[in-house]
C-alpha cells in the first residue's frame, strides 16, 4: 500500500520530490511518501504562506477560524469520513500501536478541539477573544490588539499519534501561516488534517504546508529559522539544544523537550472497594501509547496505612496491565527499545538481591513489568514500554522530597486523593516545578487549554500591539469635529 502524506500549496511548474518512508505492521506493509523540497522550492513556498497568512489568515475573525477547524474535527470524529477511515488503518501501521486503542484515543483526543474546546482555548490565554480581530479597550485606558506571527514553523516528534494538532491548530488560532516538519516516525496525521481543513475551506490552500526533510539539514532548517516569527520544537532535549543553536536570536524559540510524569495514591483511594479501580485507573495511564508522552507515568507513589498496602497494589496493577495486554497488546517494540528494557529489568532485579522488600512482577513475554520498592531511592525514569515502579511512603512530604532535585524535568502528576489532600499536595507541588495535576485515569488525556509545561498556547505565539491613552488624547485633539 502507497500513501502520499504532507500537504502543500500550489507551486507552479514543479517537480516535488517525495521521500518513501516504509512502515511494517498488522501484517500489512504501507510505503508513504513525503514531500521533500529543494531550497528553491521551500523558498516558493514559504512565501506563498507568508502571503496568505497576511491576506487570507489575517482577514478572517477569529469565531470564523474556530468554525472551520470544528467542521474538520467533527468530520474527523465520525468513523464512517474517509480521512478518519484512512487515519485509523494507517496509524496503527505506521505507530505499532494497537488499532483498537488508536480508534479511542483518536476519538478521545479530537473532542479536545471541537467548538466549544477551542473557545476554552482561546479565553484561558486571552480573555477576550476578540484581541485577535481588532483593538479592544482596557480598564486602564487605551487599546489593544493581539497580532499572530507571519510565519510559525514547527518541528513535529512522532511519538504519539496527533501530537502536531496541538501546535498547528494554535497556530491557525492566532492566524499565522504554518509550516511542519512531520518525524519519519509518524508523517500521516498531519497532512490529513491539512488535506481536510483545504477541502472544508479552499481559502486556505496557500495558508499552510506539511513538509519533510532529514533532521540536522541545516541549510535547509537556517534558510526557514531565518524567516520564520516563531519556531515551535518538540523532541529529546539535546536534539532541542541543537535546534535553538540554528534558530536567529531574533526568532522567538518554543521549545517542547523530554519530561517526567508520576503518580501519587493516597490510602484513602486503597481500601478494598477502591483499589481495583484506582489499579485500572493507573494502568491505563502506563499502556496508553506505552507511556511515550511527556505526561505518562514513571512512578507510582503509593502511600501506606491503607486496606490494600503498597506492595498488594503492585500485585493489583500488575493484575490490569495483563488484563489491558490481552485487549490491547503492546506494540513490537525496536531492537534499541528491547535492549533498553531488558538493561533496565536486569539491573532491577539485580538491586532486588541486596534490597528484601523490592519485587519484580511481569509475565514470561516480558510485555509489561511492575517493579515493587520502598521510598528511598533515586527517582529515576522507568524504561517506558509499560515498565512501572511502585514505591511506597508514609508522608506525602517524602515524596516531595525524592523528586525535588528533578524539579526542572517535571510535568504531570496523575492523584488520587481526597479533597483536603489534592489541594495541599497540589500547592507542594506547583512549588517544585509540577505544572499539571490530574486525576489517575487522565494523565495521558490533557484538558483543552491545558498549559502545557506551565507555559500558554496562544499568548506565547503572539504580540501584543497597544495603543496608549496619549495616543488616543493626541487624535482626539485633531479630529475633524473639534473645530
Amino acid at each position: 500500500m502507497e500513501e502520499i502524506a504532507g500537504y502543500l500549496p500550489q507551486v507552479e511548474d514543479e517537480d516535488i520530490e517525495y521521500k518513501t518512508l516504509t512502515f511494517h505492521g498488522n501484517d500489512e506493509t504501507v510505503h508513504v511518501k513525503v514531500p521533500m523540497l529543494t531550497n528553491q522550492q521551500m523558498n516558493k513556498v514559504t512565501d506563498k504562506v507568508k502571503t496568505a497568512s497576511k491576506e487570507v489568515l489575517k482577514s478572517r475573525t477569529v469565531s470564523e477560524m474556530v468554525t472551520i477547524i470544528d467542521k474538520a474535527i467533527e468530520q474527523l470524529i465520525d468513523r464512517k469520513n474517509p480521512y478518519r477511515q484512512k487515519a485509523e488503518k494507517l496509524l496503527p501501521i505506521v505507530t505499532g500501536y494497537d488499532q483498537e486503542l488508536v480508534r479511542l484515543g483518536l476519538t478521545s483526543y479530537l473532542k479536545t478541539f471541537r467548538k466549544q474546546q477551542l473557545q476554552r482555548f482561546l479565553i484561558e490565554d486571552l480573555g477576550n477573544p476578540g484581541l485577535l480581530d481588532d483593538f479592544q479597550p482596557r480598564a486602564k485606558r487605551g487599546f489593544s490588539k493581539a497580532v499572530g506571527p507571519d510565519l510559525t514553523v514547527h518541528v513535529w516528534a512522532g511519538n504519539v499519534p496527533g501530537l502536531p494538532l496541538w501546535s498547528l491548530i494554535s497556530g491557525l488560532l492566532v492566524k499565522s501561516g504554518n509550516i511542519g516538519k512531520v518525524s519519519s516516525s509518524e508523517p500521516v496525521f498531519a497532512g490529513l488534517f491539512a488535506q481536510l481543513l483545504v477541502e472544508i475551506e479552499p481559502s486556505l490552500s496557500d495558508c499552510l504546508a506539511v513538509v519533510w526533510w532529514k533532521g540536522g539539514d541545516k541549510d535547509r532548517e537556517r534558510y526557514l529559522f531565518d524567516v520564520a516569527d516563531v519556531v515551535v520544537g518538540y523532541g529529546g532535549n539535546k536534539s532541542l539544544d541543537s535546534l535553538r543553536s540554528r534558530i536567529p536570536i531574533t526568532t522567538r524559540f518554543l521549545p517542547f523537550g523530554h519530561k517526567l510524569s508520576f503518580g501519587i495514591l493516597s490510602k484513602a483511594s486503597l481500601d478494598t472497594r477502591k483499589a481495583w479501580k484506582t489499579a485500572h485507573d493507573a494502568a491505563y495511564d502506563v499502556i496508553r501509547y506505552d507511556q511515550q508522552g511527556c505526561y505518562s507515568p514513571h512512578i507510582f507513589y503509593v502511600q501506606r496505612g491503607g486496606r490494600v498496602s503498597p506492595k498488594e497494589f503492585a500485585y493489583y496493577l500488575a493484575h490490569e496491565l495483563a488484563c489491558f495486554e490481552k485487549r490491547y497488546p503492546r506494540r513490537e517494540l525496536t531492537i534499541e527499545e528491547a535492549s533498553s528494557l531488558a538493561e533496565w529489568r536486569q539491573k532491577e532485579e539485580f538491586a532486588s538481591y541486596t534490597d528484601r522488600e523490592k519485587e519484580i512482577i511481569g509475565d514470561d513475554t516480558g510485555a509489561w513489568t511492575v517493579v515493587f520498592e520502598n521510598i528511598g531511592g533515586a527517582f529515576t525514569p522507568s524504561s517506558l514500554n509499560r515498565s512501572i515502579k511502585v514505591v511506597g511512603f508514609d508522608q506525602f512530604d517524602e515524596v516531595i522530597s525524592e523528586v525535588t532535585p528533578y524539579r526542572s524535568y517535571l510535568q504531570t502528576v496523575g492523584i488520587a486523593a481526597t479533597p483536603d489532600e489534592l489541594f495541599k499536595v497540589g500547592g507542594l507541588l506547583g512549588n517544585i516545578g509540577v505544572t499539571r495535576i490530574s486525576g489517575l485515569g487522565s494523565m495521558t488525556s490533557p484538558e483543552a487549554g491545558w498549559h502545557h509545561d506551565g507555559r500558554f498556547n496562544l499568548l506565547d505565539l503572539i504580540n501584543m500591539v497597544d495603543i496608549e491613552d496619549s495616543a488616543e488624547d493626541y487624535a482626539e485633539a485633531l479630529a475633524p469635529y473639534v473645530d
